[in-house]
């Protein structure tokens, strides 16, 4: 189903008249127009970024983080992401790139970096010591990708690949610390939204997700109202809407096809969801957009 939803392509970073491209470096200094402010969606390309000065703030699925210096940021295709606020001050380092580019020519599976696809996590604060290291990385990739030619995207893809086993160090250390400190609730609510984020397009019923889990309906829904405050057919609706939000900000489909990708008995069923959980029928928020 994640397929199916459209995507911002990488290209949306470079000017109009640049070939496609396969990786972008954003730096405090840059200025572009990549997806709007408070719009859900998905990309095309992975994102490794570092917050150096100011604050944000990410929705990634069903999470929203707040992003201050030292934040380090981890975006994949497959989430859907929506930027809620940047501070005045904010600036960044970030790198941008296609799985094609890291791939291509360079022998090195995607699959090495599994991580990137199963990470629960996009945002980890960073001590000041690890903070510097990557932005010591992310420094010396702003300086190759303003470098000319040649061989300039062999240089790039290397330091690339090496940011990322930096990365994983870092991610591993600090998911290992978190895993530890979880209450067995915490873990189950973790696992929880995982499933809706895979499922969301065709399970609507918290008898399906506490099935997968093994336990009770009631047993999950009350587990997972003790520790987000929310029941879990309100996870559900959420993680539904955001999907739904995320198709219908893109002109070329139509609320009766939206509908259809989620599952829905039919159009009339789709919008008295709709309505219900924001208050405006689908049609309504389309126009908006």
């Amino acid at each position: 189903m994640p397929n199916l939803i459209p995507t911002y392509r990488l290209q949306a970073f470079s000017p109009s008249d640049a070939d496609p491209a396969e990786v972008f470096f954003l730096d405090e200094h840059s200025h572009t127009t990549g997806p709007p402010l408070g719009v859900p969606y998905r990309g095309n390309y992975y994102k490794i970024g570092l917050c150096l000065r100011g604050t944000a703030e990410l929705r990634a699925n069903l999470e929203t983080y707040h992003i201050e210096p030292g934040s380090l940021m981890l975006i994949t295709p497959h989430i859907i992401k929506e930027w809620s606020s940047f501070s005045a001050d904010h600036d960044s380092l970030s790198v941008f790139f296609t799985p094609e580019f890291i791939t291509t020519r360079n022998h090195i599976p995607v699959d090495n970096f599994q991580f990137l696809e199963t990470i629960t996590h996009h945002v980890l604060p960073l001590p000041a010591a690890e903070a510097a290291g990557i932005t010591a990385s992310m420094r010396l990739l702003q300086q190759k990708f303003q470098a000319p030619p040649p061989y300039r995207n062999q240089v790039i893809k290397n330091l690339i690949n090496s940011l990322l086993y930096e990365v994983v160090g870092l991610y591993d250390q600090q998911h290992a610390a978190h895993q530890a400190s979880q209450t067995r609730s915490q873990q189950l609510t973790a696992e929880f939204k995982r499933l809706i984020n895979a499922h969301c397009t065709t399970e609507r019923s918290v008898q399906f997700y506490a099935g997968r889990l093994c336990i009770t309906p009631k047993h999950l829904t009350e587990t997972v109202k003790q520790t987000t405050g929310k029941t879990a057919g309100e996870w559900i609706e959420e993680a539904v809407m955001l999907e739904a939000k995320a198709l219908l900000q893109h002109g070329h489909l139509t609320v009766a096809q939206v509908a259809d990708l989620l599952h829905f008995a039919d159009q009339s069923a789709f919008s008295r969801f709709f309505r219900n959980s924001l208050g405006l029928s689908p049609t309504a928020y389309k126009q908006a957009g």
